[in-house]
């Protein structure tokens, strides 16, 4: 059974879907967190580990630094982070297929974090899809299962708080 069929078989979604359009991924969902408790588990792979993958690791959290995002199921994925700004924004390359390095097969990742009410809302925009190598086909499928990947994960972000009180 799929992470996503999981969480709706168990009543744990939380917000719309993740949208397509032209080729990216965006999807905004709201945290009932503070920003600094948002922005650690965006960027510390010891909480990262607990909502978006099955291990998470990067030597730094710096400009440039590389690590990986791994899946049981589905396997390690390379990561080089693109951008830190502290309780704002945090961006890394990813490898959409699982692989030893990061290659042409790569898309960015970019989460920014805003005050909303009570809580915080974060915002995922994946881009680079365009630039994939292969059929339109492919680039329209890789689409297709990130959306869906980010509607997983994002809802597992919103749940890791559900809660749990500052």
């Amino acid at each position: 059974m799929s992470r996503r069929a999981r969480l709706e078989r168990e009543g744990n979604t939380v917000s719309n879907h993740a949208r397509i359009k032209g080729h990216t991924v965006t999807r905004t969902v709201h945290i009932e967190a503070s920003r600094a408790r948002v922005w650690k588990a965006l960027t510390d792979p010891a909480v990262m580990v607990k909502w978006f993958g099955d291990g998470v690791g990067f030597a730094a959290l710096e400009l440039g630094a590389t690590g990986s995002i791994d899946w049981d199921d589905y396997g390690s994925f390379p990561i080089e982070i693109t951008e830190v700004v502290p309780d704002g924004s945090f961006g890394f390359r990813w490898s959409g297929i699982p692989a030893e390095q990061l290659d042409e097969y790569s898309t960015h990742v970019r989460f920014t974090i805003a005050d909303a009410g009570s809580g915080t809302d974060v915002t995922v925009i994946e881009s680079g899809f365009d630039t994939l190598p292969g059929t339109t086909r492919y680039r329209r499928e890789r689409l297709e299962q990130n959306r869906e990947g980010w509607d997983v994960e994002l809802d597992e972000l919103a749940i890791l708080f559900e809660g749990v009180t500052e």
